[in-house]
């Protein structure tokens, strides 16, 4: 066989909100061509998330049609396309029927709180009654945000659901997992896998030995004949039984956190990416060392590139609320038109005017995890108007992702003197500026900002048995960069947070027990 010029690598990029199909050169890393749509979300009740799985499927098959059209426009053919890989929103729960091949419930996203309850059943058991119980076996805290409370209510709270697990016919995936499942031939024949990067964040996997704990499955009454099995981040799962990529390997899975790490090329301990999407994720490199947070950050496993490969861990702060937070501005107040625009309307004033915004819609993360915590605006006078509420929002995103760097930086001890960013928000330059300002540090962003895609772009290509993307050469290729430097003093920067920090404690605490419970 001719070896192909230039060989391409498709990514699936499954996010919260809108679904792509990228397709990248592997010898440039350039983004070739690609292709987007939204993804609709279902609110049944207050504080309930949830997407349609066949929605997310087909999107997905829609976005490969679409993005391998616009690649023959170029004068480019499919076939030069040899993998492709996925990545994902995280903790995303998907529960379907393993003969139908039918979802047995809408997905339950990772924003979700309607397992509050749930959470307080489950730490109440606990012997201290502590959240953190479970920290020494997957590196997590007991909260509404990880798959094992979403599984379980699923189990305890859908008759459906239940007789599948029953009579044995019950399927659970995060959205990764789904994905390879239907796109490997689902009934009797789809691949039911998923990697470590997405069991990481199920609650259920040891992080010491990568495997599902026997331990943490009956804490959460799981049975581990309906968890997928546990592969690398980069090898052949299997392969695509029909449309434009047929018969193509399926070679790297990554959860979207993870992903932005490896496309930012932060592979050496110390290296830090900040990814500003629906949520604020900032992750830092520990390499093979598995570093236990005292400060409220989560242990992850980072990535492992290969079956025989080490396992690579990080720490990750977790913000809830960064993007969704301008979307709130647009859809549900209508202040603004569009996304981007949230930056033309902050920068028509200087300053917030003393107000400040903390979008605790589904309570807080990092390093807080106090799920009943809600939203809180505090500052307001007769001056305030909306320019001063869309600045305060972006302020928000730039507080919170403060919060959780100096958290970080106590459980490393070695402060970051620079921020890599990436995601979709990252494109609001005023934005951008105000990290710096309120970090102190320069705030440094690619000029190719689609790092999540190109990750898993790059797992896939690496793999064993394809082998077109060489990650233990990268070489020294110069990558483009903007550099936001900080252009205000320590003293108001400090000023300001400490007021930040005044209006998350009039958040906490805010929602009644009855108004989180089923």
């Amino acid at each position: 066989m001719a070896k192909v010029e230039n060989p391409l690598v498709g990514a699936v990029d499954q996010g919260t909100s809108s679904t792509r199909f990228l397709i990248f050169s592997s010898e440039t890393a350039e983004l070739v061509t690609y292709h987007q749509t939204e993804i609709k979300q279902y609110y049944p009740k207050d504080g309930w998330v949830e997407e349609d799985p066949i929605e997310i499927l087909q999107s997905v098959k829609t976005c490969i049609e679409k993005a391998t059209e616009n690649l023959k426009a170029l004068g480019r053919s499919p076939n030069d396309i040899k993998c492709i890989g996925i990545t994902n929103q995280r903790e995303t729960t998907v529960v379907w029927d393993k003969v139908t091949g039918l979802p047995l419930y809408n997905a339950i996203v990772w924003l979700d709180l309607r397992t509050s309850s749930t959470v307080e059943e489950l730490i109440d058991k606990t012997p201290q009654k502590d959240k953190d119980y479970l920290r020494p076996y997957c590196g997590l805290p007991i909260t509404t945000y990880f798959s094992a409370v979403k599984l379980k209510w699923l189990i305890d709270h859908s008759e459906e659901v239940r007789k599948a697990v029953e009579q044995d016919r019950c399927l659970f995936g995060t959205v990764d997992s789904w994905l390879l499942w239907n796109m490997t031939g689902g009934p009797g024949r789809g691949q039911h896998v998923t990697d470590v990067t997405n069991a990481s964040r199920t609650m259920l996997m040891n992080i010491h030995n990568l495997q599902w704990d026997d331990k943490l499955c009956n804490f959460f009454s799981i049975p581990k004949s309906i968890l997928p099995a546990i592969h690398s981040s980069s090898e052949i799962y299997g392969h695509v039984v029909d449309g434009p990529l047929k018969n193509l390997p399926i070679s790297g899975i990554l959860g979207d956190q993870q992903a932005a790490l490896v496309g930012q090329t932060c592979f050496s301990v110390g290296q830090a990416k900040n990814t500003y999407g629906t949520g604020c994720f900032l992750l830092y490199n520990t390499g093979t060392n598995l570093v236990e947070s005292k400060t409220g950050v989560l242990t992850t496993v980072a990535y492992k590139l290969g079956k025989n490969k080490p396992v690579v861990y990080a720490l990750e702060g977790a913000v809830a609320i960064a993007g969704a937070c301008v979307k709130w501005l647009r859809d549900n107040l209508g202040i603004i038109q569009s996304a981007p625009d949230v930056e033309k309307l902050a920068s028509a004033v200087d300053n917030t005017a003393g107000c400040y915004f903390v979008p605790a819609f589904s309570g807080l993360f990092c390093p807080y995890w106090q799920d009943d915590a809600r939203g809180t605006i505090c500052g307001l006078t007769q001056y305030t108007n909306k320019h001063h509420l869309g600045r305060a929002a972006l302020e928000a995103v730039c507080f919170q992702t403060r919060e959780v760097l100096d958290a970080m930086n106590k459980d490393s001890g070695i402060p970051l003197t620079s921020l890599q960013v990436d995601g979709g928000m990252t494109g609001n330059n005023l934005l951008m500026q105000l990290q710096a300002d309120l970090l102190g540090i320069n705030v440094v962003r690619p000029s190719m900002t689609e790092t999540t895609a190109l990750g898993a772009a790059m797992a896939a290509g690496y793999a064993e048995g394809v082998k077109v993307w060489d990650l233990d050469n990268l070489g020294s290729n110069e990558i483009v960069t903007d550099v936001f430097q900080p252009s205000i003093r320590e003293r108001e920067r400090d000023q300001r947070f400490g007021r930040w920090k005044m209006a998350v404690e009039r958040s906490l605490n805010w929602a009644q027990k009855d108004e989180c419970k089923d």
